[in-house]
């Protein structure tokens, strides 16, 4: 009796230690490129596509957005690095003599959400969306990406960016968020027209208005602060204007532009 149960313990043993083999082998032969592939799909949504499709230059001019001044913060929290925010880490930030209100990702996260969920940009008119965060890192990020729907998602995979310099498409190479070098300027067309805005500008105008006015053949670039206080400060910026009476959310204006555009390009 003991001796089948010997000879059956000895099989598994084998089989045990052959997947544990061919389990070491295949991480020997996964090439650096396929291990941050791996890691990128623990973030991945099913609406991020394989083959994503260039934006059109003959669909006409389009528009760029510039979201200046980005809360996006890496804390060591315990044992691991989280991004940090003011809901999850207000007592973390306070004993750093930080204000727990100047830590809102979460801001970002909604002007993401308008832009890339916009018309101008399912039709192909959004040329890209540059993230300056507020201790100077760029951020590009392609107008195909789908942005995590939960908060928390998306704190994951801007923690991967920051930590990985970039985020890739699913079974391809191709970044879809990466961080790059200062300053923005050298990535906007030579015919664009840089326009600034805040609540704080003297110059109040209405946006629909302002941007029927604009040339037909010239590449719109809009500088939103995407900050919980505070105004945009640039020197790239060729206006600066504002475009209610009234102080709104960086997502609120992003949608009143794209609103503006998809009236003026006639895009239902």
């Amino acid at each position: 009796m003991v001796r089948p149960y010997a000879a059956k313990g000895k099989k598994r043993k084998t089989r045990e230690e052959k997947y544990d083999r061919d389990e070491d082998e295949l991480a020997e032969q996964v090439e650096e490129p396929s291990k941050t592939a791996k890691v990128d799909d623990q973030f991945e949504l099913e609406g991020i596509p394989i083959a994503p499709t260039e934006p059109n230059p003959k669909n006409g001019p389009g528009v760029i957005f510039i979201l200046e001044k980005a809360c996006l913060e890496i804390g060591k929290v315990g044992k691991t690095e989280q991004l940090l925010n003011s809901d999850d880490h207000a007592n973390f930030l306070k004993k750093k003599g930080k204000n727990p209100a100047h830590y809102r990702p979460d801001i970002l996260h909604q002007a993401l959400l308008m832009v890339l969920d916009s018309p101008i940009n399912k039709a192909g008119r959004l040329r890209c969306v540059y993230v300056k965060t507020e201790d100077g890192k760029l951020i590009e990020i392609k107008p195909f990406v789908r942005i995590p729907r939960t908060f928390k998602r998306f704190s994951g995979v801007m923690l991967q960016l920051l930590q990985k310099l970039s985020i890739s498409a699913v079974g391809k190479r191709e970044k879809l968020m990466r961080m790059i070098k200062n300053p923005v300027t050298q990535y906007l067309p030579v015919n664009s027209r840089k326009v600034g805005l805040s609540y704080s500008s003297e110059k109040l105008v209405s946006i629909q208005n302002y941007v029927a006015a604009a040339e037909n053949n010239t590449e719109l670039v809009f500088v939103v602060g995407a900050m919980a206080h505070g105004k945009v400060e640039t020197d790239y910026t060729e206006d600066f204007v504002s475009i209610c009476s009234y102080p709104l959310s960086a997502a609120y204006c992003i949608t009143m532009i794209c609103q503006a555009l998809a009236g003026k390009w006639n895009i239902l």
